[in-house]
């Protein structure tokens, strides 16, 4: 899929390359709206704690058997997105490195990293709400878990509440460049008041000689 430049709303809303969720069946349909919603709590997680809220979770015949949300900062390790901690827990549950017959949901496209431990994982189908334009890589850059070189292909379904996965990322950054301008005009406002203090105080000092 070939892409052209956008503003990051308009990226945020572009579709990997991958099945539209309005060629699933209705009863599929219903499901991944549910497991979605599920992945988006797991992001809402990670907004509370101050996070790029992404979420994930890993569906086994009609059950969530893991649940990751990012934690990244929090933890002090690259590892720690949300679908690494998903698969891990799926993993320990299912007793088996293999995810084979699971689904993955997670709110954002995947990063090379989740991608390509997600191929390693044999999981049959990926299910992404909103498209990642800076790193994702389940067709909007580059397409991992589908490239016909590997040992493994998994189907994808893009856009599912796409909407609503792009709005709490919107939400969290609007957030931090509100917080990061009153950080900045904080800064500034006790910078000059330093200098002023010390004008102040070189002034005395030169007025007692």
């Amino acid at each position: 899929m070939e892409l052209k430049a956008h503003s990051p709303e308009q990226d945020m809303m572009l579709q990997p390359s991958a099945q539209d969720p309005a060629f699933q069946t209705p009863e599929q349909q219903k499901l991944d709206l549910k497991y979605m919603k599920a992945a988006l709590k797991q992001a809402e997680k990670a907004l509370a704690i101050g996070e790029v809220p992404i979420g994930a979770v890993i569906v086994y015949e009609g059950k969530i058997i893991g649940r990751g949300y990012n934690r990244r900062n929090t933890d002090h390790t690259t590892l720690a997105h949300a679908e690494i901690t998903a698969i891990r827990k799926a993993c320990k549950k299912m007793g088996d490195w293999r995810l084979e017959g699971c689904t993955l949901y997670c709110t954002l496209e995947p990063c090379p990293m989740c991608a390509g431990a997600l191929v390693q994982s044999r999981i049959d189908r990926v299910v992404i709400g909103a498209a990642s334009p800076k790193s994702g890589c389940g067709g909007t850059l580059l397409n991992i878990l589908q490239n016909e070189d590997f040992n493994h292909q998994a189907e994808i379904t893009a856009g599912v509440m796409q909407e609503a996965c792009t709005e709490i990322l919107q939400r969290f950054f609007k957030a931090l460049r509100v917080r990061n301008k009153a950080e900045k005009k904080a800064r500034r406002a006790a910078e000059a008041a330093m200098t002023a203090g010390k004008d102040a105080g070189d002034a005395s000092a030169s007025n007692a000689l």
